[in-house]
């Protein structure tokens, strides 16, 4: 006993119960979304690079930079870094020297610690002097009064 066409879609007929879903299921899309917002979340403070430091505090503007700058970290015990690499103060001459090639325009940022001897950060003001480097700041942490 078989049941042609117009008979089978005669008899079927679709119930509330049976009808075929017509909205898109959001609740996976969610469950991703959150997951991915929680290992953002997480990341985020570990993408920091540098060196820690602790910069001392300053009533100054924020100073606005359409170029990355190059930074120079000295910690307290006046050892000196070039991004997050350690080098003496002959390798930082010679690095610049390489950089100066590319940039000579290229802006460069001290990071000082707020306990670093006068003496070492002096030193490397004046290597960046003696190299006609230009554009020198110095990085400081706003106060918040």
């Amino acid at each position: 006993m078989s049941l042609d066409n117009k008979q089978w879609s005669s008899h079927r007929k679709w119930t509330s119960e049976t009808a075929p879903m017509s909205d898109i299921n959001v609740t996976p899309l969610v469950d991703v979304m959150l997951v991915l917002l929680i290992i953002f979340m997480v990341t985020a403070p570990l993408l920091t690079q540098g060196i820690n430091v602790d910069l001392p505090d300053a009533h100054a503007p924020e100073m606005e930079q359409h170029v990355e700058p190059l930074v120079i970290t000295i910690q307290k015990d006046s050892s000196i870094h070039m991004q997050k690499h350690a080098v003496t103060l002959k390798q930082l001459t010679a690095r610049l020297q390489g950089m100066r090639e590319n940039n000579p325009n290229l802006p460069v940022f001290i990071r000082g610690d707020a306990e670093t001897p006068y003496q070492a950060i002096a030193q490397v003001m004046g290597h960046l002097q003696s190299m006609n480097i230009k554009k020198v700041g110095l990085v400081t942490e706003p106060i918040h009064e």
